[in-house]
């Protein structure tokens, strides 16, 4: 059973993928949460800062894991499985509800505490996906392929969600094919295609 705590960050998290840092408010937590009003600065005492910050470095760190599991034994497969594991948080986006990370990207100027959370997690992002293309044989292109794959995630959070439609991300997943080839490492970008 979560905890007082944790079902706030959760909601906290929820409301900024919807309505974004500025337009999260203690009311929509506490009512998602199920907390009492007093609940806000007992397990937050640096208010709204501090819940922010978490509620972001606990997103982070969600999808951080899911890019460290991503199955494949190729770079190309790693790359398959990074759009299969991305596609339905695109599809919240395209539903209404984005990328946690974006939302705070775009308050960090005036949100205390949140552009070194946002800088340090999207690193993490880069350096976790980078080390599992790697993994997966990847040459040196794997970290460049990793900030591209990223780049392309998080503007499909915003094309998705200002057209109402998964159609951007099938596009930019059909254009993103020539990734793979660009960090295999010549025994396989030369080996014949499984089909």
């Amino acid at each position: 059973m979560k905890t007082t705590r944790t079902r706030m960050l959760d909601a906290a998290v929820e409301a900024i993928r919807r309505d974004g840092v500025d337009g999260m408010s203690f009311t929509d937590v506490l009512e998602a949460s199920g907390a009492a009003r007093g609940a806000i600065y007992h397990h937050f005492p640096g208010g709204k800062s501090q819940l922010v910050c978490e509620a972001v470095e606990g997103y982070a760190r969600d999808i951080e894991g899911h890019l460290a599991a991503l199955e494949g034994e190729t770079p190309a497969e790693v790359v398959a499985a990074f759009f299969s594991t991305v596609r339905p948080l695109v599809a919240d986006s395209a539903a209404g509800r984005g990328c946690a990370l974006a939302a705070g990207t775009l308050a960090a100027s005036h949100a205390e505490g949140l552009a070194p959370v946002l800088r340090d997690a999207f690193a993490r992002w880069t350096d976790t996906l980078a080390a599992r293309l790697g993994r997966a044989g990847a040459g040196d292109g794997a970290r460049g392929a990793a900030v591209t794959l990223l780049a392309l995630l998080e503007g499909a959070h915003i094309l998705c969600r200002a057209a109402a439609d998964m159609a951007p991300f099938d596009s930019l997943v059909t254009s993103a094919g020539g990734i793979a080839a660009s960090i295999a490492p010549p025994e396989l970008a030369d080996a014949p295609r499984r089909t």
